[in-house]
């Protein structure tokens, strides 16, 4: 059975790619800070299928072990989601400079510290896949996620450069650039201003998080073994 890890896997996005996955066939290994009931129900219809590893984000220096912790229990992992995001709303002249390390920390740091120590089983293995979580907001702007929209443009140069350094150990690495979904995240997104994200996309709505989780189960299958470096935008037309 091939594991997938899925960080910040306990809510919102990255749940909804959990359960993409244990719809695929998957094991799956969440981590988020604690479990949630929604998790929990998931592991409970699927106990064989669904893990669960604490862990926040921030704790940099802890990657490391958290990894030889998932080695030592799971095997070699076949696939890792680099879901787990913090934003920060905030006009960057006003932002206290520790809210702008732990976005930088959380956003970028973690993911590569990360896939450096779970990518080396996949090279031993020959084969993985690694899904890098962006935003269209690495590529459109938006007042007051400057910082934000940084580290989400980050992780294109990290995914492109990534993909060739193990392509030919038959580990693809690609990307995906959710648009505005109504998760926690973007709670704050409410009536007139929602309305108005909603006329700018070609469709109309709102991309839902089931959408991007079956993006990334596309991914994560042998139908995607020719696919790496790129980036797949959901966000119902509205950067098109």
């Amino acid at each position: 059975m091939r594991y997938v890890v899925v960080t910040g896997g306990t809510r919102g996005l990255g749940l909804a790619i959990v359960r993409q996955l244990v719809r695929d066939g998957f094991n799956v290994i969440a981590l988020g800070r604690q479990k949630t009931e929604m998790l929990e129900a998931l592991a409970a219809e699927h106990p064989n299928q669904v893990h669960f590893e604490a862990f926040d984000f921030v704790n940099t220096s802890e990657i490391y072990g958290l990894s030889k912790r998932i080695s030592d229990t799971y095997g070699r992992i076949y696939g890792l989601v680099n879901n787990a995001a913090i934003g920060s709303d905030g006009v960057l002249a006003t932002m206290h400079e520790s809210d702008i390390r732990e976005v930088l920390a959380v956003n970028v740091e973690a993911p590569i510290l990360l896939t450096k120590y779970l990518l080396r089983p996949m090279m031993l293995n020959k084969e993985g896949r690694i899904v890098n979580i962006s935003s269209i907001m690495a590529n459109t702007g938006f007042s007051g996620l400057s910082v934000y929209g940084a580290s989400k443009s980050a992780m294109t140069g990290f995914t492109r450069s990534l993909c060739r350094e193990v392509g030919r150990m038959g580990v693809t690495v690609n990307m995906l650039a959710p648009g505005y979904m109504q998760t926690e995240m973007t709670s704050s997104l409410q009536g007139e201003k929602l309305e108005t994200i909603k006329r700018r996309s070609a469709l109309g709505r709102l991309a839902t998080v089931e959408d991007s989780a079956r993006a990334v189960g596309f991914l994560m299958s042998s139908e995607a073994a020719s696919i790496t470096g790129t980036t797949i935008t959901v966000d119902a037309g509205s950067t098109a």
